[in-house]
Protein backbone atom coordinates (compact mmCIF):
# COMPACT_ATOMS: atom_id res chain seq x y z
CA UNK A 1 0.00 0.00 0.00
CA UNK A 2 1.37 3.40 -1.01
CA UNK A 3 0.90 5.40 2.19
CA UNK A 4 1.87 8.70 0.59
CA UNK A 5 -0.92 8.28 -1.96
CA UNK A 6 -3.34 7.36 0.82
CA UNK A 7 -2.56 10.63 2.59
CA UNK A 8 -3.63 12.56 -0.50
CA UNK A 9 -7.29 11.92 0.29
CA UNK A 10 -8.63 11.78 3.85
CA UNK A 11 -12.32 11.99 4.81
CA UNK A 12 -14.33 11.72 8.01
CA UNK A 13 -18.14 11.76 8.06
CA UNK A 14 -20.55 11.16 10.91
CA UNK A 15 -24.28 11.01 10.26
CA UNK A 16 -27.55 9.14 10.18
CA UNK A 17 -28.18 6.37 7.67
CA UNK A 18 -31.20 7.34 5.54
CA UNK A 19 -31.33 4.50 2.97
CA UNK A 20 -30.91 0.76 3.33
CA UNK A 21 -27.65 -0.79 2.13
CA UNK A 22 -27.88 -2.04 -1.46
CA UNK A 23 -25.39 -4.31 -3.19
CA UNK A 24 -23.18 -2.36 -5.59
CA UNK A 25 -20.41 -4.56 -6.97
CA UNK A 26 -17.83 -7.22 -6.19
CA UNK A 27 -14.03 -7.03 -6.40
CA UNK A 28 -11.93 -10.19 -6.02
CA UNK A 29 -14.77 -11.91 -4.20
CA UNK A 30 -15.41 -9.02 -1.79
CA UNK A 31 -18.85 -7.43 -1.99
CA UNK A 32 -19.47 -3.71 -1.64
CA UNK A 33 -22.67 -1.95 -0.64
CA UNK A 34 -24.00 1.59 -1.06
CA UNK A 35 -26.16 3.70 1.25
CA UNK A 36 -26.89 7.37 1.88
CA UNK A 37 -26.00 9.20 5.08
CA UNK A 38 -27.40 12.50 6.34
CA UNK A 39 -24.52 14.59 7.70
CA UNK A 40 -25.53 17.71 9.60
CA UNK A 41 -23.73 21.00 9.03
CA UNK A 42 -22.81 23.24 11.92
CA UNK A 43 -25.56 25.57 10.69
CA UNK A 44 -28.15 22.84 11.23
CA UNK A 45 -28.66 22.15 7.53
CA UNK A 46 -27.68 18.76 6.19
CA UNK A 47 -25.95 17.04 3.29
CA UNK A 48 -27.08 13.61 2.11
CA UNK A 49 -23.89 11.85 1.03
CA UNK A 50 -23.43 8.50 -0.76
CA UNK A 51 -21.07 6.03 0.89
CA UNK A 52 -19.62 2.74 -0.34
CA UNK A 53 -18.65 0.13 2.21
CA UNK A 54 -17.25 -3.41 2.16
CA UNK A 55 -19.30 -6.33 3.42
CA UNK A 56 -16.27 -7.10 5.57
CA UNK A 57 -16.88 -3.94 7.61
CA UNK A 58 -20.62 -4.39 8.07
CA UNK A 59 -20.96 -8.15 8.54
CA UNK A 60 -21.21 -7.86 12.33
CA UNK A 61 -23.07 -4.52 12.46
CA UNK A 62 -26.74 -3.65 12.22
CA UNK A 63 -26.47 -0.69 9.88
CA UNK A 64 -30.08 0.15 9.21
CA UNK A 65 -31.98 3.38 8.58
CA UNK A 66 -31.78 5.67 11.61
CA UNK A 67 -28.44 4.36 12.89
CA UNK A 68 -25.52 6.80 13.25
CA UNK A 69 -22.36 5.88 11.38
CA UNK A 70 -18.84 7.24 11.98
CA UNK A 71 -16.65 6.57 8.97
CA UNK A 72 -13.06 7.26 7.90
CA UNK A 73 -12.13 6.91 4.26
CA UNK A 74 -11.62 8.65 0.95
CA UNK A 75 -13.74 10.64 -1.52
CA UNK A 76 -13.60 8.66 -4.75
CA UNK A 77 -14.94 8.97 -8.28
CA UNK A 78 -15.94 6.46 -10.94
CA UNK A 79 -17.68 6.52 -14.30
CA UNK A 80 -21.15 5.06 -14.74
CA UNK A 81 -23.28 4.73 -17.86
CA UNK A 82 -26.47 6.78 -17.34
CA UNK A 83 -28.99 7.28 -20.16
CA UNK A 84 -26.38 6.11 -22.63
CA UNK A 85 -23.75 8.62 -21.45
CA UNK A 86 -20.77 8.28 -19.15
CA UNK A 87 -21.35 10.19 -15.91
CA UNK A 88 -18.85 10.98 -13.16
CA UNK A 89 -20.13 9.49 -9.90
CA UNK A 90 -18.78 10.33 -6.44
CA UNK A 91 -18.85 8.39 -3.19
CA UNK A 92 -17.26 8.29 0.24
CA UNK A 93 -15.31 5.02 0.19
CA UNK A 94 -15.20 3.78 3.78
CA UNK A 95 -11.90 2.40 5.01
CA UNK A 96 -12.77 2.13 8.72
CA UNK A 97 -15.84 2.34 10.94
CA UNK A 98 -15.52 3.82 14.42
CA UNK A 99 -17.74 3.10 17.41
CA UNK A 100 -17.58 6.74 18.51
CA UNK A 101 -16.80 9.99 16.73
CA UNK A 102 -13.26 11.32 17.36
CA UNK A 103 -14.15 14.50 15.48
CA UNK A 104 -15.82 17.69 16.58
CA UNK A 105 -16.64 18.36 12.93
CA UNK A 106 -18.93 15.67 11.39
CA UNK A 107 -17.79 16.39 7.81
CA UNK A 108 -14.08 16.87 7.07
CA UNK A 109 -11.94 16.32 3.98
CA UNK A 110 -8.32 17.04 3.04
CA UNK A 111 -7.03 16.54 -0.52
CA UNK A 112 -3.82 17.06 -2.46
CA UNK A 113 -3.95 16.79 -6.22
CA UNK A 114 -3.60 18.43 -9.61
CA UNK A 115 -5.74 20.95 -11.49
CA UNK A 116 -7.47 19.03 -14.34
CA UNK A 117 -9.08 21.86 -16.30
CA UNK A 118 -9.11 25.66 -16.19
CA UNK A 119 -11.04 26.85 -13.11
CA UNK A 120 -14.36 28.59 -13.84
CA UNK A 121 -14.68 31.89 -12.00
CA UNK A 122 -17.99 33.75 -11.68
CA UNK A 123 -19.96 36.03 -9.40
CA UNK A 124 -23.51 35.60 -8.10
CA UNK A 125 -26.24 38.25 -8.47
CA UNK A 126 -25.26 39.29 -4.93
CA UNK A 127 -21.60 39.69 -6.03
CA UNK A 128 -20.38 36.63 -4.20
CA UNK A 129 -17.25 35.25 -5.88
CA UNK A 130 -17.17 31.55 -6.75
CA UNK A 131 -14.68 29.33 -8.60
CA UNK A 132 -15.29 25.75 -9.75
CA UNK A 133 -12.14 23.62 -9.61
CA UNK A 134 -11.65 20.00 -10.73
CA UNK A 135 -8.82 18.18 -8.96
CA UNK A 136 -7.21 14.85 -9.91
CA UNK A 137 -6.16 13.01 -6.75
CA UNK A 138 -3.79 10.06 -7.14
CA UNK A 139 -4.36 6.82 -5.30
CA UNK A 140 -2.81 3.37 -5.25
CA UNK A 141 -2.44 1.12 -8.30
CA UNK A 142 -2.00 4.06 -10.71
CA UNK A 143 -5.59 5.21 -10.34
CA UNK A 144 -6.91 8.75 -9.87
CA UNK A 145 -10.09 10.29 -8.49
CA UNK A 146 -11.55 13.39 -10.12
CA UNK A 147 -13.04 15.60 -7.43
CA UNK A 148 -15.11 18.72 -8.18
CA UNK A 149 -14.50 21.51 -5.69
CA UNK A 150 -15.96 24.96 -5.16
CA UNK A 151 -14.06 27.92 -3.70
CA UNK A 152 -15.50 31.16 -2.33
CA UNK A 153 -14.33 34.73 -1.86
CA UNK A 154 -10.58 35.17 -1.68
CA UNK A 155 -10.10 31.43 -2.30
CA UNK A 156 -12.07 31.86 -5.54
CA UNK A 157 -9.90 34.80 -6.58
CA UNK A 158 -6.80 32.70 -5.91
CA UNK A 159 -8.19 29.62 -7.67
CA UNK A 160 -9.12 31.41 -10.90
CA UNK A 161 -5.42 31.88 -11.72
CA UNK A 162 -4.40 28.26 -11.15
CA UNK A 163 -2.98 26.52 -14.22
CA UNK A 164 -3.82 23.05 -15.47
CA UNK A 165 -1.32 20.60 -13.99
CA UNK A 166 -0.58 22.74 -10.93
CA UNK A 167 -0.50 20.82 -7.65
CA UNK A 168 -2.63 22.14 -4.80
CA UNK A 169 -3.80 21.19 -1.32
CA UNK A 170 -7.32 21.87 -0.08
CA UNK A 171 -9.40 21.23 3.01
CA UNK A 172 -13.10 21.66 3.71
CA UNK A 173 -16.27 19.56 3.67
CA UNK A 174 -18.27 17.48 1.20
CA UNK A 175 -21.62 19.00 0.28
CA UNK A 176 -24.65 17.86 -1.70
CA UNK A 177 -26.61 20.19 -3.94
CA UNK A 178 -29.85 19.62 -5.86
CA UNK A 179 -30.34 21.07 -9.33
CA UNK A 180 -32.79 20.67 -12.19
CA UNK A 181 -31.80 19.33 -15.60
CA UNK A 182 -34.00 19.63 -18.66
CA UNK A 183 -33.94 16.35 -20.57
CA UNK A 184 -36.78 17.22 -22.97
CA UNK A 185 -39.51 19.86 -22.99
CA UNK A 186 -41.66 17.49 -20.94
CA UNK A 187 -38.93 15.91 -18.80
CA UNK A 188 -37.23 18.06 -16.16
CA UNK A 189 -35.40 16.05 -13.53
CA UNK A 190 -34.13 16.98 -10.08
CA UNK A 191 -30.60 15.64 -9.68
CA UNK A 192 -27.98 15.81 -6.94
CA UNK A 193 -24.41 17.02 -7.33
CA UNK A 194 -21.59 16.44 -4.85
CA UNK A 195 -18.55 18.65 -4.41
CA UNK A 196 -15.95 19.76 -1.89
CA UNK A 197 -16.64 23.18 -0.39
CA UNK A 198 -13.14 24.57 0.15
CA UNK A 199 -12.30 26.31 3.41
CA UNK A 200 -8.52 26.39 2.88
CA UNK A 201 -6.48 26.30 -0.33
CA UNK A 202 -2.73 26.36 -0.99
CA UNK A 203 -0.51 26.00 -4.05
CA UNK A 204 1.77 23.09 -3.37
CA UNK A 205 5.05 25.01 -3.59
CA UNK A 206 3.73 27.06 -0.67
CA UNK A 207 2.30 24.09 1.15
CA UNK A 208 5.16 23.15 3.47
CA UNK A 209 2.91 24.36 6.27
CA UNK A 210 -0.02 22.40 4.85
CA UNK A 211 0.65 19.14 6.67
CA UNK A 212 -2.15 16.72 5.79
CA UNK A 213 -2.46 15.12 9.21
CA UNK A 214 -2.21 18.46 11.00
CA UNK A 215 -4.81 20.01 8.70
CA UNK A 216 -7.14 17.05 9.24
CA UNK A 217 -6.73 17.55 12.98
CA UNK A 218 -7.49 21.26 12.64
CA UNK A 219 -10.75 20.40 10.90
CA UNK A 220 -11.89 18.57 13.97
CA UNK A 221 -9.80 15.60 15.13
CA UNK A 222 -9.74 15.71 18.93
CA UNK A 223 -6.42 15.64 20.75
CA UNK A 224 -5.28 12.18 21.76
CA UNK A 225 -7.13 10.37 18.96
CA UNK A 226 -5.37 7.93 16.67
CA UNK A 227 -3.73 9.45 13.59
CA UNK A 228 -2.44 7.92 10.34
CA UNK A 229 -5.52 5.68 10.26
CA UNK A 230 -4.97 4.53 6.68
CA UNK A 231 -1.82 2.52 7.26
CA UNK A 232 -2.70 -1.10 6.40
Amino acid sequence: MNYLAEKNNKVFVSGEIVTNAEFSHEVYGEGFYEMNVLVKRLSGQGDILPITISERLISDKDLKVGVTINALGQFRSYNKLVDGKSKLMLTVFVRELLDDSPMRNPNSIVLTGYICKPPIYRTTPFNREIADVLIAVNRSYNKSDYIPCIAWGRNARFAKNLAVGEKIAVSGRIQSREYQKKITDDDVRTLTAYEVSISKLAAYENAESFDVDEEFNTLGLMHGSEQNVYVD
